[in-house]
């Protein structure tokens, strides 16, 4: 195990710039994927309609979509005569005379009457319409899957609509796109399938759009509610101890933080608030330790401040199964399944109530592990700001982004000191 002291982190962007060849990665055997489609002439990127208004048009890609490739995106060009546009996930040798979301094992949103298709060519009403110019989006979270099901969500215009549980065949699921009257077009966007999983590797977003490694605020920014998280993948460890924010765009509040904060930490509360985390906010220069008083710690950051947060474990510190595989965190059985059947999130209520209840939790965890207790450290342009003992929660603390004013930007480097 690697463990830093505290002369070493004034170092820490030294050790970055030896370690870029890490950036270098293995991007495949440069085969082209077999993508399949149908009454659609595809130009680059973008599809558009070729039938005769009566027979379906469908597109299926070439990959299907995994843990470190779970996402893409389709912008509407143009709604033709209809706006009847699908777009979903489908098993890789889908019917192409058939709309996304028709058949078994397949399901998609669908543009024209806001209606999630599920299986079953009878749709149930799931979020609104969508025109020309607006952008949907599907993934999954690989948080919730089980044996044979997944979580798919989708989003409009980069904020989450709703999310459903699906059966998943051996084969996994496909990108795919359908159309069904004259002049429909659509722009396909597959890159942000081609992520780096150590650059982008986030199991939670929430009012937070992702572009490779950076993130930007899209929530609503109204009120303290409003907060865009941004929770990793894998939790900090004796190897991987140190992660790094730098501020592309203060937006205009600059109300950006970054911290450490437990694996079921309540979405709509800025990392530190609440308990089980901890975090330094760039607009006021405090730290904040699961409570919303905040104490003065360093100074403020601004538009191109490096933010920095790691772990300084002790060297009698037993860690939680750490090493014995690479399972990702989140895919172990401890972490709670989602919920069952479709979820709209831009109309649930009763989500701050159970937030509430997981607070409570949290504190209840925290005060149970006072034998694993490690100092917590920030810094700020490679310079130590101060430090902060806290307990381990289980299954460990988790880099934790939050944002909460529109226009803020930030760019994440989880692995900067990773050889």
């Amino acid at each position: 195990y690697f463990f830093i002291q505290m002369d070493d982190i004034n170092v820490l962007h030294h050790r970055c710039l030896l370690n870029l060849r890490r950036r270098i990665r293995d991007i495949g055997d440069g085969r082209p994927a077999q993508e399949r489609y149908m009454r659609l002439q595809k130009d680059g990127e973008t599809l558009s309609y070729q039938g005769n208004s009566e027979e379906v048009g469908c597109y299926v890609a070439g990959h299907p979509l995994s843990k470190g490739n779970y996402y893409f995106e389709v912008m509407i060009v143009d709604t033709g005569v209809r706006g009847t546009i699908a777009v979903g996930l489908v098993p890789k040798f889908y019917r192409l005379d058939h709309q996304p979301g028709w058949l078994p094992y397949s399901v998609a949103y669908h543009a024209d009457n806001g209606k999630l298709y599920n299986g079953n060519p009878v749709g149930q009403q799931f979020g609104p319409k969508c025109a020309r110019g607006d952008r949907i989006g599907c993934g999954i979270h690989s948080e919730n899957t089980e044996a044979g099901f997944t979580t798919v969500f989708f989003s409009k215009n980069g904020k989450e609509v709703g999310s459903v549980k699906v059966p998943v065949l051996a084969e996994g699921l496909f990108p795919a796109v359908g159309m069904h009257s004259m002049g429909e077009e659509v722009k396909v966007d597959l890159s942000m399938m081609m992520v780096d999983s150590h650059e982008d590797d986030w199991g939670r977003l929430y009012d937070v759009r992702v572009s490779g490694t950076l993130l930007e605020y899209v929530g609503k920014g109204k009120s303290i509610m409003d907060v865009g998280l941004a929770q990793a993948r894998q939790s900090l460890t004796t190897r991987c101890h140190y992660y790094e924010v730098e501020i592309v765009d203060a937006g205009e509040k600059c109300y950006i933080a970054l911290g450490l904060a437990r694996r079921d930490y309540p979405r709509n509360r800025h990392p530190g608030w609440s308990r089980g985390s901890v975090a330094y906010h760039a607009d006021d220069g405090k730290i904040f330790h699961g409570s919303g008083v905040g104490d003065a710690f360093g100074p403020r950051c601004f538009k191109g401040d490096i933010m920095g947060c790691g772990i300084m474990f002790p060297l009698d510190y037993i860690p939680d199964g750490e090493g014995e595989d690479d399972t990702d965190d989140w895919d172990r059985p401890d972490v709670r399944p989602g919920h069952a059947g479709v979820q709209n999130v831009l109309y649930l209520n009763d989500e701050e109530e159970e937030e509430e209840e997981e607070e409570e939790d949290g504190e209840e965890v925290e005060q149970g592990q006072e034998g694993r207790k490690v100092t917590v450290f920030f810094t700020r342009n490679g310079k130590l700001m101060g430090r902060r003992e806290m307990a381990v929660p289980p299954g460990g603390l988790y880099p934790t982004v939050g944002m909460l004013s529109s226009g803020e930007k930030v760019k994440v480097d989880l692995h900067p000191l990773s050889g």
